[in-house]
């Protein structure tokens, strides 16, 4: 019997939930699941609370069909997941910070999105405590040789959002590398709270903003598997289009600027104008260049007409054209792979560990990809590899970029060849008093990873609840990783590699 399967028997069945089930366990099941995790049976997805209970999500590799498991808090409290499997551990963190539930025996128990500055603590709980001001936070020790600290952040130069970043080092190597994130929180589940479905969609669209398409498919999805919503083909169609743009976007913007911080900027410059033609092209086609507010729940705002469909063609004609040599360019320069193979290397076995997805957990050996596993429409009738490397370096991150590049184009031109007349968005039963504390979860691949969304609907058809999740959550501790043992200099590379989000993190 499957881990899953194990965790189910005997759990009280939540109806109302869809498509993968949901359960409320008590101690033992719960603490079964965490062990599980520990153990290496199954994979995170998301941990998180509706302030009355508390959230797990799981599943067996490959992600083909998750679990939710559920603690109710009596006393606020319940047993610490972290403390056996450590992937957890900044989520429980921030859930305390939150909604003021506590993790017992928890190995670390200092705030992480509460910097003392909101006003109040635990705002989720009903905003009564006081605030929490002068927090400090007592970065970990490190020993070992004589060391020394170089703080960094959490302004930095340029447009770049704030992290603090405190490094050991001896000498120029890095012995320890901790993170200090949290400083750009702006409330995600509590603007979720009460906002209409329309309100709802242009928050989760906002949460990251390269990812916007990405994210406002997930919160769509969530919505519609809630409602057992069918969407239309063609607005199925037009979101794969918008996805695979902004994917073709953000690679480019970040192959390019990790040679830029090689030191090579001249393919920063060849790769920033395609990233400007994949902007242009996604204004004129959706009128937005990131295509913004352009997905909602039951289809998609914009609609591609002609001249769109010229527009993108030439597009993917002009980028098979040029980009190659970039490639070549790229492999056959001895100083810029002097900077990245073997570089920042992340093993396989703490890229499974932690559940990283896109580029960073496929650079690593994880067979990962949420178009696939576990697929939504309409992807499966698309044609289309997911590239694995196992390496796990700098350049094997590259590498995933440059191959996935490759699949949009292909994901790109399928979805034009097939795209048929027909409606783009289909009425929501969200007037209906039958919506009330119907829920919906939904796993999407953003360029950067997977994307979890869960939303509970109220009995006015408002949302209840809604928790997002992104990538980042279990890719920034793998930088902390996989810049050990690699010099100072060369941070400013892995972190680009990784490319983690600041904004999607901290919500």
């Amino acid at each position: 019997m499957s881990i899953t399967s194990e965790l189910l028997v005997g759990a009280t069945r939540v109806s109302h939930q869809r498509p993968w089930p949901r359960a409320v366990v008590g101690r033992t099941a719960w603490l079964q699941a965490a062990r599980a995790l520990g153990a290496g049976r199954a994979t995170m997805l998301g941990l998180w609370s509706d302030g009355a209970a508390v959230h797990l999500c799981l599943g067996e590799e490959p992600i083909l069909a998750p679990v939710v498991l559920s603690f109710v808090c009596a006393g606020g409290r319940f047993p610490s997941v972290a403390r056996h499997h450590a992937p957890a551990g900044r989520l429980e963190r921030a859930i305390t910070d939150l909604h003021g539930l506590i993790a017992e025996d928890a190995p670390d128990t200092r705030p992480w999105l509460d910097h003392g500055r909101w006003g109040l603590s635990q705002p989720l709980a009903g905003g009564t405590a006081a605030p929490r001001d002068g927090i400090s936070y007592d970065f970990l020790p490190a020993e070992g040789p004589p060391l020394h600290q170089i703080p960094v952040g959490p302004v930095h130069a340029g447009i770049i959002e704030p992290g603090h970043f405190r490094f050991s080092a001896n000498g120029e190597t890095v012995v320890r590398l901790e993170e200090r994130l949290g400083y750009v929180h702006k409330g995600i589940e509590s603007l979720m709270r009460g906002a209409d479905l329309e309100r709802a969609a242009r928050i989760a669209g906002r949460v990251s903003g390269d990812s916007t398409v990405a994210y406002a498919i997930a919160f769509a999805h969530a919505v519609e598997n809630a409602l057992a919503a069918t969407v239309p083909e063609r607005a199925q169609l037009l979101r794969v289009l918008m996805a695979e743009l902004e994917r073709l976007a953000n690679h480019f913007g970040d192959i390019g600027a990790i040679c830029n911080d090689a030191s090579f900027s001249l393919m920063h410059a060849h790769c920033g104008a395609l990233r400007e033609r994949v902007l242009r092209c996604a204004h004129q086609c959706f009128g937005h260049r990131l295509m913004m507010d352009c997905v909602r729940p039951g289809g998609v705002v914009r609609d591609l007409d002609g001249s769109g469909r010229n527009a993108i063609s030439d597009l993917v004609a002009g980028i098979r054209r040029d980009f190659p040599e970039l490639v070549d360019l790229y492999d056959n320069t001895a100083s810029l792979q002097d900077r990245t193979v073997t570089t920042g290397i992340l093993k396989p076995a703490l890229a499974l560990q932690f559940g990283a997805s896109g580029f960073v957990g496929r650079a690593s050996g994880r067979q990962c990809d949420a178009r696939r596993w576990p697929g939504y429409p309409p992807y499966g009738k698309l044609a289309f590899k997911s590239p694995v490397r196992t390496e796990g370096d700098v350049d094997a991150r590259v590498w995933i970029r440059i191959e996935e590049v490759a699949e949009s184009l292909s994901l790109i031109e399928q979805c034009l060849a097939a795209l048929s007349a027909g409606p783009i968005s289909t009425s929501l039963p969200i007037g209906d008093a039958a919506v009330a504390q119907r829920e919906g979860i939904a796993l999407v691949e953003s360029f950067r990873g997977d994307i979890l969304a869960w939303v509970r609907f109220a009995d006015n058809g408002r949302i209840a609840h809604c928790y997002v999740r992104d990538p980042s959550w279990f890719q920034w501790p793998l930088l902390e990783a996989a810049i050990e043992g690699n010099i100072v200099a060369d941070f400013p590379l892995c972190n680009k590699s990784f490319n983690c989000s600041y904004s999607g993190h901290d919500l």
